[in-house]
């Protein structure tokens, strides 16, 4: 007996279209690109050449129109290019967000070895503090030493006149 694979059941492929392989990543760059040049001015510029030099040709030129005025054909152009602009554009976005997702993680991922960083070196800068508060410094020695000579009775010496 056959064992039919139901809607619920994981890896079930359709045989209906074919599965077309592209390259790692090749339709993706290329959709990057395509929506990268879709944003600059040239595009503008060319496009706008584009639509004068059909309507000029559809209207004024000594040639066949091939598109008389409203400009169906131009329309279904556009129409075209726009459903194929759309999509390409929308993987190109959700490639850039993969990115920035990739990298604000790494991001977050530095700030938090730095955090940890600064924290490490905030304890050992207020250890380093505490400890040189019981080191005792050349003028605490001098004034203690003093203090026990006034104490002996006798005045100090002066290490300038002193013979050595």
């Amino acid at each position: 007996m056959a064992r039919q694979d139901g809607l619920d059941t994981p890896g079930r492929r359709s045989r209906l279209m074919p599965r077309v392989r592209l390259p790692n990543d090749a339709f993706g760059t290329f959709a990057e690109s395509a929506a990268r040049f879709m944003g600059t001015g040239t595009f503008i510029v060319w496009m706008t050449v584009f639509v004068l030099l059909w309507i000029a040709a559809n209207t004024v030129m000594f040639v066949q129109h091939w598109d008389p005025y409203p400009f169906i054909l131009l329309n279904l152009f556009f129409s075209t290019q726009a459903s194929y602009a759309a999509p390409l554009i929308l993987l190109a976005q959700n490639r850039q967000e993969a990115r920035d997702r990739v990298s604000l993680e790494h991001d977050r991922q530095v700030a938090a070895q730095s955090r940890a960083d600064m924290d490490f070196l905030a304890r050992e800068i207020a250890s380093l503090r505490m400890r040189m508060n019981d080191v005792a410094t050349r003028d605490f020695i001098r004034s203690e030493l003093r203090d026990l000579l006034d104490e002996l009775g006798r005045e100090p010496e002066d290490p300038k006149t002193r013979v050595g």
